[in-house]
């Protein structure tokens, strides 16, 4: 940089810096020591000093410096003041002596300038408690320039009038003391208008209810300073979003004295915001609200205080839209995914209810009051309804139907997540009902059941491995002469929590699991292992156990290796085992499985057909099956009762029962026996044997060990 003819002196750099220090030292707390201080002043002081005597003047060295002293941490507005007012009183005299120039004074009002507004816009990125202070040193300064030099006045307006944010400054009853042009131009108003304004005429009915408060408890002083986003009219009605710091300036003995407002216009900033927050709000494809500000309405709900609130969610998914998207293109489901959209914005938004997408082919309706019980279930039917009008895109006329699951409660019965949960279990209730169009209701105890069952499934294979399950026998008795010929094998499972479960309870989910076939296995074994004891311990009472076999068990290809191991390892004979198979398994088995019977049959294992008359048999085909036994269900039995008319029709169907086995060479058991009379009108019906509480209850092995003993011990 070219140089006047006055030149810097270095010691005078010093001198000055020592000055400066010493300024700075009595008026903040300085992060440095003494000397690390002066050398930095100095280093400022020169480039400063360069600044006024550059042939060809530039004022932004003093704006590097004003943001050096703040990164410096000299951020005191004190400092600030000190510092502009040397540098036309000591930095002349002090740094280049003898410098002449007939523009020095407009030079050092430049640097000044420069210096306190480069100072201002650091200062004004840091702390807000920074920018408080910065406030009041403007203040001061401009209440010292009106009692001051000429020089000072400028210095004042400098910082006031040239700063690029807006400040505006206002009495304790709201009436606007000046304005800088930043502001005015803001607002569009001209400094002597705004002059003239009322604080309180910039206060409008849409700002946020508590923004009056808060300027109340700043000028009553309960407050030093607020800070906020506020909205403003133009004076052409136009909006202008501002980012406003107000601070209030007190007298000495701490009473408000008059605020002092900064404003930087946010205007764009702010509509950026809210695209962002739009976007990030709203599904890009319907425009509806996404599962995220779903989500933030519906927490907002949860969190009502008023307990008795009820809230209703109708969870939506569309009926075979994976059909429309595969055969017609994603094109036409997402045209489809906006008709439906607007349809249901168009049917029940307009009754205050959210309508959002979750995603896919999913929607999802928040009824946020639910009036009465039937409210959730109303925006259901209505939502389908809507939905169901036919829907022309292109040259395709499309029939669209959805699914609904309804969930209404009391915003105290869980949070938002349970009960999305529940909507989303509701909805596949509706899809697993069959047909379209369907709504479900939520049901506690039915969603209790199946989260128990869920349970269980998860729970199956470990309790196989740690050996949870036991069998349990009932006895079958002969109706001829009351002897204990055979008892049924009935797994249980002994659950850890939930204690001993029978087996409807889980042999239905290890058959979906497929689990069936390991715990049937076991089953066979372990019955075998308990019959060939009792034989061996009591041969004379040939006594048969019979042990259900599942339909897959009957399909699978080594079922006849698995029952033939079962029967080498325990030594039973072949005879003295009974396998039973329901009415529908065997009716439906053909092929391979046929033939499995058939080679089971040959070994001597007896076949029997569990809850006969149940489902539908093919008379002719089960003629040629090799079964041994017709166990008739328990309902006909049930229905043997005393003075009930019915009771002479169920007796007649068994008898008719009875008289087809007996004619195939069959024989009969009765299940389900409950009383004595039930077992004489048996007898008298020619049935072989009975099963069931009247005879007894499944027992554990030992409890059948102790019959045979005592069928054995002689009479007397």
């Amino acid at each position: 940089m070219a140089l006047s003819a006055a030149e810097v002196s270095t010691p005078g750099a010093h001198r000055y810096a020592r000055r400066w220090a010493r300024a700075v030292g009595q008026r903040a707390y300085v992060p440095m020591s003494s000397d690390q201080v002066e050398r930095l002043l100095a280093a400022h002081a020169v480039r400063l000093a360069e600044a006024l005597a550059a042939d060809e003047f530039s004022a932004e060295p003093a704006r590097e410096v004003g943001r050096a002293l703040v990164e410096a941490n000299l951020t005191e507005p004190e400092t600030l003041g000190w510092s502009v007012k040397a540098v036309a009183e000591h930095l002349v005299g002090d740094v280049i002596p003898g410098l002449d120039l007939p523009d020095l004074a407009a030079r050092i009002a430049d640097v000044q300038a420069a210096l306190a507004e480069s100072f201002a816009w650091a200062l004004r990125d840091r702390t807000f408690a920074q920018q408080e202070r910065i406030s009041r040193s403007a203040w001061e300064a401009r209440n010292e320039a009106e009692q001051a030099l000429r020089d000072s006045e400028a210095r004042f307006r400098a910082v006031f009038s040239g700063a690029a944010i807006g400040i505006g400054i206002a009495d304790l009853s709201g009436q606007v003391v000046d304005v800088n042009q930043s502001f005015a131009d803001m607002l569009g108003y001209s400094r002597d208008e705004m002059r003239e304004i009322n604080v309180s005429v910039l206060f409008h009915a849409e700002d946020g209810p508590d923004m009056w408060g808060l300027y109340e408890e700043l000028i009553e002083g309960k407050r030093d300073r607020v800070r906020l986003e506020k909205r403003y009219f133009r004076k052409d009605g136009s909006e202008l979003w501002t980012d406003l710091a107000v601070s209030l300036i007190r007298h000495d003995d701490g009473r408000p004295r008059f605020t002092v407002a900064m404003v930087q216009d946010i205007t764009e900033r702010y509509a950026l915001q809210q695209r962002l927050r739009f976007q990030a709000l709203h599904d890009p494809l319907t425009g509806l609200p996404n599962r995220t500000l779903f989500f933030e309405r519906l927490e907002t709900v949860m969190q009502d205080p008023e307990h008795n609130r009820r809230v209703g969610v109708c969870f939506l998914d569309l009926d075979g839209f994976k059909a429309i998207n595969d055969t017609l293109g994603h094109d036409v489901g997402d045209k489809l995914l906006i008709v439906v959209a607007r349809r249901l914005a168009e049917a029940v938004a307009g009754a205050g209810h959210l309508v959002a997408r979750m995603g896919g082919d999913e929607f999802v309706i928040l009824v946020a009051d639910v009036d009465e019980d039937g409210t959730a279930v109303e925006v259901a039917e209505t939502s389908l309804r809507a939905v169901a009008e036919p829907v022309y895109i292109g040259a395709h006329q499309l029939s669209v139907s959805a699914s609904v699951g309804i969930v209404d409660r009391f915003v105290s019965d869980g949070g938002a997540t349970d009960l999305m949960k529940a909507a989303d279990t509701t909805l596949y209730w509706a899809k697993a009902e069959g047909g379209r169009g369907r709504w479900a209701r939520y049901d506690p105890e039915r969603a209790a059941r199946e989260a128990t069952s869920t349970a269980l499934v998860a729970a199956l294979p470990a309790a196989l491995r740690r050996g949870e399950f036991v069998v349990e026998y009932q006895p079958i008795v002969s109706l001829h002469d009351g002897t204990l010929g055979a008892v049924e094998a009935l797994v249980r499972w002994q659950h850890p929590t939930l204690g001993l479960l029978p087996p409807d309870q889980f042999i239905g989910l290890a058959e979906e699991t497929g689990l069936i076939g390991r715990l049937g296995q076991w089953v066979l074994e372990r019955s075998c292992i308990e019959a060939g004891r009792w034989h061996t311990e009591f041969p004379r009472a040939r006594m048969m156990v019979s042990v259900n076999l599942s339909a897959r068990q009957a399909s699978a290809p080594d079922i006849v290796d698995q029952v033939a191991e079962a029967l080498r390892v325990s030594g039973l004979p072949a005879d003295l085992l009974q396998l039973e198979l329901t009415e529908s398994a065997v009716m439906a088995t053909s092929g391979e499985p046929v033939r499995a019977l058939r080679r089971l049959a040959n070994t001597g294992v007896r076949l029997a057909i569990d809850d006969f008359g149940t489902g539908y048999s093919n008379l002719a085909y089960l003629r040629q099956l090799p079964i041994h036994t017709l166990k008739l269900a328990g309902p006909f039995v049930d229905g043997m009762r005393a003075h009930d008319p019915a009771s002479v029709v169920a007796e007649r169907i068994v008898d008719a029962l009875v008289r087809l086995a007996h004619a195939l060479g069959l024989s009969v058991t009765a299940e389900s026996v409950e009383s004595l009379e039930q077992v004489e009108r048996l007898t008298a019906l020619g049935c072989d044997s009975g099963q069931g509480l009247h005879f007894g209850t499944p027992a554990a092995p030992a409890a059948i060990t102790a019959l045979l003993r005592s069928a054995e011990m002689p009479a007397g």
